[in-house]
């Protein structure tokens, strides 16, 4: 059979999960990642970072309404999808799904975003006219008391949301790398640390997606880009950066030590098939050159024109890495037979329901909704200056 080598199984010739399944973890990591560094702020304090806090939250946001839609095109009867919350299955991680998405959708996101946009919210409600006081006027849920006390307890009450909304996010992204490292079957998924991998991962492209959405749209908007709030990004970036490499480079080198039935067959898949995702793009592209340019950053004092561009190039090379991560466990983990005797090849189409197209639509959509979100609640720091002072 072509793209066929070696002895397959009948059932596995053709990939059962498509690119679709690939861009489905990449949208929650961004996600998770995005909402981590927007606890910086709210939580940990960290000052610095304060002109993303709410980019981040409305980014969070945008994928998340995204994140499910892969899934429902990738299933044959994507009606019965409702199903789930009607018939919960505890035992099987998929099915939980629904109940983690909704929980961390309106009790964790959409809540905190309300909550400390609420004052915001109020004052457009009063000041608009037309369709735009209508929305608002939704969006204030029928509060309008934006009193020194009621908003002391928005704050008081966001920060708790946000400090539940941590492990929610490693929950939301770290189940995706449960149910990979679940399937014993599958020696390229197997291993306890892929949970422990995908939640460092999604951290470092999702701090990296809002550094690069933050300083494209201080760009676009004509304003000065905060480099004291760049570099700390960058600088979180960097070490969280390390430690997701390091537990990667545990994960292979405890595969190389042990080297069971399977690592023959995994190796000569990693030098052939995956060498150019694998090797190339994810690890020398995507992993290790940003781990340095950031490194050199932080030891080398660089002028802030240089900086700005060293960070935008990392950031660029961080999202393919993480992508490339994705496809190489989900499309690399279907290439070999469980018989570790044959090898099959992954061919994407272009238009079909999981084709290319889709995917690219997909991965734009959320920047459709941050638009959206950003035109109805400006994020920027000076814009909320101004409605406080308006407020005053």
């Amino acid at each position: 059979m072509n793209g066929v080598e070696g002895f397959m199984y009948p059932n596995e010739v053709g990939l059962q999960w498509s690119v679709l399944i690939v861009l489905y973890p990449f949208i929650t990591g961004l996600v998770a990642g995005a909402f981590i560094l927007a606890s910086l702020e709210r939580v940990f304090r960290v000052e610095a970072v304060k002109p993303t806090y709410r980019l981040a939250l409305l980014t969070a946001l945008s994928f998340l309404l995204v994140a499910p839609l892969p899934l429902q095109l990738h299933l044959g009867h994507p009606e019965r999808s409702p199903e789930m919350y009607f018939t919960p299955h505890s035992t099987s991680a998929m099915a939980m799904f629904g109940y983690v998405y909704l929980w961390y959708l309106m009790a964790v996101l959409v809540l905190e975003i309300w909550l400390d946009y609420r004052r915001d919210i109020v004052m457009l409600y009063q000041s608009s006219k037309g369709l735009l006081r209508l929305v608002y006027g939704i969006m204030t849920l029928g509060s309008t008391n934006i009193s020194e006390r009621a908003l002391a307890i928005d704050d008081k009450v966001g920060w708790i949301v946000t400090l539940i909304g941590i492990p929610s996010a490693f929950m939301l992204h770290g189940y995706v790398g449960f149910i990979f490292g679940s399937i014993k079957a599958n020696p390229w998924w197997s291993s306890p640390l892929m949970p422990v991998v995908f939640i460092f991962s999604a951290m470092v492209s999702g701090i990296a997606g809002v550094m690069l959405l933050y300083m494209a749209a201080t760009r676009l908007r004509g304003q000065k880009i905060d480099v004291h709030c760049v570099d700390t990004i960058a600088m979180y970036l960097f070490y969280i950066f390390i430690i997701d490499f390091s537990l990667e480079m545990l994960d292979l080198i405890h595969r190389i030590y042990e080297a069971d039935e399977s690592f023959r067959s995994l190796n000569f898949l990693v030098h052939t098939q995956l060498y150019i995702p694998h090797i190339v793009i994810q690890i020398c592209l995507g992993t290790l050159t940003p781990i340095i340019l950031l490194g050199i950053t932080q030891v080398v004092k660089l002028n802030e024109i240089v900086r700005k561009r060293m960070y935008v190039v990392a950031g660029c090379l961080t999202l393919v890495g993480i992508f490339a991560m994705r496809w190489n466990v989900v499309i690399g983990g279907q290439l070999f037979s469980k018989s570790f005797l044959g090898y099959t090849t992954y061919k994407m189409t272009l238009v079909t329901r999981e084709g290319l197209l889709v995917a690219v639509f997909l991965t734009l959509l959320p920047l459709v909704f941050l638009w959206v979100f950003v035109k109805l609640l400006p994020p920027w720091p000076e814009k909320a200056a101004e409605a406080a002072a308006a407020g005053d």
